[in-house]
């Protein structure tokens, strides 16, 4: 599976997206217009939507149960969540044709005397679960959860909304022991005939489904959920594949733009080959900082010595040998080159990881097993101890599949992979060979990009990280520039990690929430370190 795609793993690597980082540069500007608190009238607009009938909807909160496997599994939510399941129609053209069930998960505000509204979240993937993902970092949101319901939910595609269902755990298990860097005709030809057994599961068991999982179509759910929780503005909190989402639906509804917080950003005038050389290069730069701080901290003890070339040497050396000899692991299944990209790259999402794969990187080149790798790739994959997947893979590649238009031959990669190699000698060929995966798809893409323009809408901050390894931190100042003059604020946090709200930085952490809280747009530009 090719899984470093458009910021996806998000899901399975959540609860560990917590770091730490001081300092802060900038001025405060203007206040916003503060979002209503509830809009018994917000129904009127339900025919932008494409949904009038069901604006009306009541939604029936009542207790969680625990998270589904395909929401990644786990226990019910502990504290004062509550879900309920929303109508949306499948077609948002046809809004009395069939309709498909939303999942929902709230946090009531604390404060209710000065509850602002709700507060929408998206955790990217795309295919990670928000009613699953929500619960886990609930705490990083407890400033916000005092004046905001936080309400997340699973997109259309995932989870319990409506999933995309491929391929079973065992084939699951078999496809991402599939060579995802061939090297000869034969590795090509295995890597074709998996994404092709991929597809076909897909349409098989989900197929009806499969031309609406597209990124308008929940942009479109996420006005009717913003109708149906009595909001007249929608305040919104999209992370990776979110700020897309968020950023299709300012352009969709500008005039129903609250306050949309869109952190660590997908470049959206980016095609998918532009976007993963691009992550290469991003994967590359996290590895060496991973390496750097390694080299300082455990001298002679890193696996990856002194960093730089040398350490980036011995990690190919490993992939090489992975390539021709899997490791053992303790449970039965080997660590194969694919699989010890995946855990690599999984490791870099947060600083939180980084002790995690240098002991994955010593047990591999020490000790000549490899559990902790394995179980990073496993967690960036979305599968349990149990060996139980979550629908991460299906509905990334069903969502992603739908709205980018582009496909790419064998052919295409193979002129690009010197390109990629150049970017990346660990991470390149992998993110390259990913560029197939939509190969043969029964669904043709909508868009090159999406169309993020928002003329008019209220200010919507825009989060980059300058250490970010799935979303570089260009892609943020590309947002705010496409979002349009007076919409997109900037705002760059110098540090490491994918989700800077996330990572704890005082600064980041007063900016978000001085705009989500009390309306004060930051001025554009504004730096934390």
């Amino acid at each position: 599976m090719h899984t470093v795609v458009r910021g996806a793993g998000v899901l399975g690597l959540a609860a560990l997206l917590l770091a730490s980082g001081t300092g802060c540069q900038g001025e405060s500007g203007p206040a916003a217009e503060p979002a209503p608190t509830s809009a018994a009238a917000a129904t009127s607009t339900a025919a932008a939507s494409g949904a009038a009938g069901l604006a009306a909807q009541h939604l029936d909160w009542h207790a969680c149960a625990a998270p589904t496997t395909a929401q990644g599994g786990g226990t019910a939510p502990a504290g004062n969540w509550q879900c309920a399941t929303l109508k949306a129609p499948l077609d948002h053209t046809e809004p009395d044709g069939r309709t498909i069930d939303l999942a929902l998960i709230r946090s009531p505000a604390t404060d209710q005397a000065h509850r602002i509204g709700s507060l929408l979240f998206n955790f990217g993937g795309p295919g990670a679960s928000g009613v699953a993902t929500l619960p886990a970092l609930g705490a990083t949101y407890a400033s916000l959860n005092t004046r905001y319901d936080l309400v997340g939910f699973d997109p259309r595609g995932v989870g319990a909304s409506a999933a995309v269902t491929c391929l079973d755990d065992r084939a699951m298990d078999a496809s991402a022991n599939v060579d995802g860097t061939p090297e000869n005709p034969a590795q090509v030809k295995a890597l074709d005939e998996s994404t092709a057994q991929f597809t076909a599961a897909c349409e098989h068991n989900s197929g009806p489904v499969l031309p609406f999982v597209d990124t308008e179509s929940a942009a479109r759910d996420m006005d009717l959920m913003r109708q149906v929780l009595g909001d007249q503005k929608l305040s919104y909190f999209g992370i990776s594949y979110g700020t897309e989402l968020g950023g299709v639906y300012a352009h969709l509804f500008p005039q129903q733009v609250g306050r949309l917080v869109l952190d660590s950003v997908v470049d959206p005038t980016k095609d998918p080959q532009q976007s993963a050389l691009g992550q290469a290069q991003g994967f590359q730069l996290a590895l060496d900082d991973f390496m750097k701080a390694c080299a300082t901290q455990a001298a002679a003890a890193c696996p990856t010595g002194s960093g730089g070339a040398e350490g980036t040497a011995r990690i190919t050396a490993l992939l090489q040998q992975l390539e021709q000899s899997p490791l053992p692991t303790d449970s039965g299944r080997p660590l194969t080159e694919t699989q010890a990209v995946t855990g690599i790259a999984g490791a870099l999402y947060s600083q939180e990881t980084w002790p995690a794969l240098a002991a994955g990187l010593t047990e591999a080149m020490q000790q000549g097993t490899g559990n902790t790798l394995l179980q990073l790739a496993d967690a960036l994959n979305g599968r349990d101890a149990q060996g139980h997947y979550s629908n991460l893979n299906a509905a990334n590649r069903a969502i992603s599949c739908v709205d980018d238009r582009p496909r790419y031959s064998d052919q295409d990669v193979q002129q690009q992979l010197p390109q990629f190699r150049t970017a990346s000698p660990v991470f390149g060929a992998f993110t390259a060979w990913g560029l197939t995966s939509c190969t043969g798809w029964p669904v043709a893409g909508k868009a090159d990009h999406p169309d993020v323009s928002a003329p008019g809408a209220a200010p919507i901050l825009v989060v980059g990280t300058t250490g970010d390894p799935a979303t570089p931190v260009e892609g943020a100042q590309v947002m705010a520039r496409q979002l349009g003059p007076g919409v997109g604020v900037n705002v760059t946090l110098q540090g490491e990690g994918h989700g800077g709200y996330n990572t704890g930085n005082p600064c980041l952490k007063q900016t978000v929430d001085a705009y989500l809280l009390d309306g004060t747009v930051p001025a554009d530009g504004t730096t934390c370190s």
